[in-house]
């Protein structure tokens, strides 16, 4: 998420807004909307406040030169922050339900916290509202978004009701799909244009237990997939490539083609260096270029079994050139940058680069820029 320094008058509030510039307004304006008008200057503060005393109370001006028409912010007047939450012009976009969770991942990338957030649900109904143009794809994150069903029940209907075409990610550890509860509640009506991305760490239960840090984590996952394999809904099933992992990864490529067959493809991710990742560093700080060997193996297994995959989050100058044409340019906008050798790349239109967060942390690989014009 960005944070940016942004000048507002006394009449705005706290809580979420869109934000337009002057000429865009009349056609934007709605009373049961907030917005935040661009005034570059005070004549543009001055017009916007005359508006407000005849009667629009949800506009208020906002100077600043880091936010654009059509993004969507929280409000910290005190501070002079404006939380970007949504922003048009980026690749990708995502709603964040809650910081808590029932796992510990080695490697996760957002601790979890215990407090309460329910306030996240609300806060992610109102961008979905305050959006101008719908996203060809929405992810929703946490924490655990299980943990808030009702709620997630809640902004995917919401998402449904005003971008009836956007494809929603939802990323969970599938766990609490294994109670009949939370997973009725959730299909009671099943909702479209849903995949679900899951993470399996291990072929049997005190591999990936060990990863997620919570005994039975294992079973109550395969229960998960199950139970989504039952109500028909795609699933990307997701795959950290940190050293215990990498390690039985030729076994968890097989147990998948044989065992779960039905998941739409899978995903295997580099390491964000962040999070709990740096407590563990001795575990996830992997150097692909070294685990190439097993990665391409892990591909032909994949392949053997018919099961569509891809790498993530993977420059590449990281991964042998015959998994380039399965690379994606996964990394989200405001996380994503190159260094300085991948200038000179003459890959580099089509690679993924970075976290923004690797010089103070590590690389996944000693970058190599590719000079060679390859078709």
């Amino acid at each position: 998420m960005r944070r940016v320094n942004a000048e507002f008058g006394t009449a705005v509030e706290d809580g979420i807004y869109r934000v337009v510039d002057i000429a865009g307004l009349p056609d934007e304006w709605q009373d049961d909307l907030r917005f935040l008008v661009l005034a570059p200057d005070g004549a543009a503060s001055a017009q916007i406040e005359a508006w407000r005393h005849k009667g629009l109370h949800n506009i208020a001006p906002v100077t600043t030169l880091e936010l654009e028409t059509g993004d969507v912010v929280a409000c910290d007047r005190q501070r002079g922050k404006a939380n970007v939450l949504f922003r048009e012009s980026d690749v990708h976009h995502s709603l964040f339900l809650t910081n808590q969770c029932n796992s510990y991942c080695l490697m996760c990338s957002q601790p979890p916290t215990r407090h309460e957030d329910g306030w996240l649900i609300d806060q992610a109904l109102d961008v979905v509202r305050h959006v101008r143009m719908p996203p060809r794809v929405i992810g929703i994150s946490g924490g655990e978004p299980l943990l808030a069903a009702s709620g997630l029940k809640h902004v995917l209907s919401s998402i449904e009701q005003y971008w009836p075409d956007t494809q929603v990610e939802v990323l969970t550890n599938g766990r609490l799909l294994h109670d009949k509860r939370v997973s009725s509640m959730l299909f009671e009506k099943a909702p479209s244009n849903v995949r679900w991305l899951v993470p399996l760490y291990g072929h049997a239960d005190f591999l990936h237990d060990f990863v997620v840090q919570s005994p039975g984590a294992f079973d109550e996952t395969l229960d998960g997939l199950l139970a989504l394999q039952s109500m028909r809904q795609p699933i990307q099933l997701r795959i950290v490539l940190i050293e215990p992992v990498v390690d039985i990864l030729d076994e968890l490529c097989r147990f998948i083609g044989q065992n779960l067959p039905f998941v739409e493809y899978v995903a295997l991710m580099a390491c964000e260096p962040t999070g709990f990742a740096l407590a563990n560093r001795d575990l996830c700080d992997l150097d692909l270029l070294e685990a190439a060997p097993m990665l391409d193996r892990a591909s032909r297994l994949l392949d053997r079994y018919q099961v569509p995959h891809v790498f993530m989050n993977a420059p590449l100058c990281a991964l042998p050139e015959r998994l380039w044409p399965r690379a994606a340019r996964s990394i989200s906008d405001w996380k994503n940058t190159y260094a300085d050798e991948c200038a000179r790349c003459s890959v580099k239109d089509r690679c993924c680069g970075l976290f923004a967060w690797h010089e103070k942390n590590w690389k996944p690989t000693k970058l190599k820029p590719i000079e060679e014009t390859i078709a």
